[in-house]
């Protein structure tokens, strides 16, 4: 049972990874997987999907080897634009800080950033392709 006051989402989709090599990471996501890269701005960052899901590879500040945290985000997929913002109006409701508050991105996706009580950081994500499908 979902709680009134709760985020409407379409469940956990995107997983965002701090990798040490993009591209490595791009050709072993891509022809192992068959994932295809939907957008890459730069040489530092890479989003990948298999047509119902989305993996974001970012390049890792340092290489901390397999001691460093890998997992940069979760992103939990919603329907519209403005499911974001009435995400971080739950959020300020239940006072959980906002790590990044919501904003629109280049390729039309809209976000927002809090974390979990252990620190996880989580992205309320509205994205074109992903938020477009309904899975049954």
């Amino acid at each position: 049972m979902v709680a009134a006051s709760a985020i409407s989402t379409q469940g956990l989709r995107h997983v965002a990874l701090n990798v040490a090599d993009v591209d490595i990471s791009v050709e072993f996501y891509t022809s192992l997987f068959g994932m295809q890269v939907v957008w890459r701005p730069d040489s530092e960052n890479a989003y990948l999907s298999s047509g119902c899901d989305n993996l974001a590879l970012h390049k890792a500040a340092t290489d901390n080897g397999s001691a460093g945290q890998r997992l940069d985000h979760l992103g939990f997929i919603v329907t519209e634009p403005d499911g974001v913002d009435r995400a971080a109006e739950t959020l300020v409701a239940r006072n959980i800080p906002l790590l990044k508050a919501p904003r629109t991105h280049r390729d039309g996706s809209r976000s927002l950033y809090f974390a979990d009580p252990d620190g996880n950081v989580i992205q309320v994500l509205y994205e074109p392709t992903l938020s477009a499908q309904r899975l049954s």
